[in-house]
């Protein structure tokens, strides 16, 4: 058996070095080219936010797999060479905390501060900002963790009398334990409710820091999630059925193009007036409402223009890029049938396992463990795919929600022209979002996931913390979850079919 953990040492660096350089081309074809030869500090805190992101997901099933290693040993501390899961979740989830709230807000602030200043007052901006916010945030998890940083576990009080070792063995419902009547509080079911006791432990910081951030991302998670989980296969679903039909003529490219080109300079004169705003200092509320107006409109013209295109491919491979074009839809149309299936499988899933007490089957925990018996890591790798759809899901929910509410600052990710500032943010909210991601996953998949480190960090430690025990208890965050997919549902059958137009909708300041 050692020979196969030091194989799963090996495969773990391998992925780590191979995550990494994915990053590392992600932020190369990604980065808009004002950024090219600069900003290496936020470039750094890009890949290494985006590998820690990646590593975190892939980490639940080398869990799995580093348990089932020892299956066969008598105790997992019988087998030496095991990764030490535990520590390295803390340590993970520690540099994930620390990137999300300090960071890559430093990093923001300094990228974002005024180029006109020396490098040394943006450093000392950004700094006051972050230091800040760590007080802030030091003072309230250290009282939090010295007033109620306890876990309480509910344990039963078994006792019994001894008894002579029996001739012969017979066992039933009504006789589970050896000897008569008297000796039946050896089954634990079979205490009586006085029996049970509370059991009060201290929990460790780095845990209690681990709890408190997954609480944070459970939140941002019930909301993204669950919109994202029908809006991702949908969202696909939709673009294919509003796809253009047919290729239009030059009168009609000449008539719509000019009527961009009107909006275009309509925008432009309202990022001219706002950035004069700025510069005289009058940066109000509706300064703020107005910018963000203007970004949501500036993003349905560029898809606007990416439609026009699409209509009227020019250049000498026209009929080559309409192919291509219509080829593309497809796969969009094939894959969101495929996401749509993933995404039912998941709703049923949670609706059949977690929120029905007691469960009424397994479900997606047996299908990875017969995918295990065809081939060791088939299974694996299905609870790894399952993991990572939820974590694309989340994100696909917050650009849905981001673009059409207009609650948060708008940061879309662009091929070839995405500033280190959209990097950041998004880069954030996945580190924020992955965390409660393999939490659920823990629970969604405790089964299949048992006796791992992640089920004793997310599953035992967390869901008896005092004070927020209760959210998961009740199974708020799971509810909360399936109602906005519903809600998500319900929304796209109604409007998804519709294309959205630019509104117009922001006011200038006198």
């Amino acid at each position: 058996m050692g020979d196969f953990n030091i194989a799963l040492v090996i495969v773990a660096i391998v992925v780590c070095v191979l995550v990494f350089i994915f990053n590392v081309y992600l932020l190369v074809n990604y980065q808009h080219p004002d950024d090219k030869n600069q900003a290496y500090f936020p470039k750094f805190v890009v890949v290494v936010g985006l590998s820690i992101a990646a590593i975190s997901i892939l980490m639940l099933p080398a869990d799995v797999a580093n348990h089932a290693a020892c299956q066969h040993a008598i105790y997992n501390g019988a087998c030496n060479l095991t990764l030490p899961m535990k520590t390295l979740w803390i340590i993970v989830y520690i540099v994930d905390a620390v990137l999300v709230f300090f960071i890559i807000p430093f990093a923001m602030f300094y990228y974002e501060g005024d180029q006109d200043k020396s490098i040394g007052k943006r450093i000392k901006s950004a700094l006051m900002w972050v230091v800040t916010t760590a007080i802030v945030c030091g003072l309230t998890l250290g009282i939090l963790y010295g007033l109620v940083g306890k876990v309480d576990f509910t344990v039963r009080h078994i006792s019994s009398p001894t008894a002579d070792f029996p001739t012969s063995w017979d066992f039933s419902s009504s006789q589970p334990c050896i000897g008569g009547a008297s000796f039946h509080q050896c089954s634990a079911y079979a205490a009586s409710a006085s029996s049970e006791k509370t059991w009060t432990m201290r929990t460790t910081f780095p845990e209690y820091v681990v709890a408190l951030t997954t609480i944070v991302g459970s939140v941002l998670f019930s909301l993204f999630g669950g919109v994202g989980i029908a809006c991702l296969p949908l969202g696909l679903i939709f673009s294919f059925i509003r796809r253009p039909k047919a290729v239009i003529t030059r009168s009609q490219y000449i008539k719509e193009a000019t009527e961009l080109g009107k909006k275009a300079r309509e925008l432009k004169k309202a990022a001219d007036a706002l950035h004069q705003e700025e510069r005289s200092g009058s940066k109000g509320r509706k300064w703020r409402k107005n910018v963000k107006a203007v970004e949501k409109e500036l993003l349905l013209l560029e898809e606007d223009v990416k439609a026009l295109d699409e209509m009227y491919p020019q250049g000498e491979q026209a009929e080559t890029t309409w192919v291509f074009t219509v080829m593309g839809y497809l796969a969009k149309f094939v894959l969101g049938v495929l996401g749509l299936i993933v995404s039912v499988a998941w709703v049923a899933h949670i609706v059949i396992y977690l929120l029905i007490d007691p469960p009424l089957s397994p479900f997606l925990n047996e299908v990875f463990i017969k995918l295990d018996n065809v081939w060791g890591l088939l299974g694996t790798a299905a609870f790894a795919f399952f993991c990572f759809y939820l974590l694309v899901a989340v994100i696909a929910g917050a650009m849905m929600l981001g673009l059409r509410l207009v609650f948060i600052t708008i940061h879309p990710m662009k091929w070839g022209a995405t500033l280190m500032n959209s990097f950041l943010f998004n880069v954030g909210l996945i580190l924020l979002c992955s965390i409660s991601v393999i939490q659920f996953c823990a629970t969604a998949f405790g089964y299949y996931a048992q006796a791992t480190a992640a089920q004793e960090i997310f599953g035992h430690t967390l869901q008896s913390l005092r004070g927020i025990k209760y959210l998961y208890k009740y199974n708020v965050f799971q509810i909360a979850f399936i109602v906005l997919a519903g809600l998500t549902f319900v929304y796209y059958a109604a409007f998804g079919w519709r294309k959205r137009k630019p509104t117009g909708k922001f006011q200038l300041s006198n």
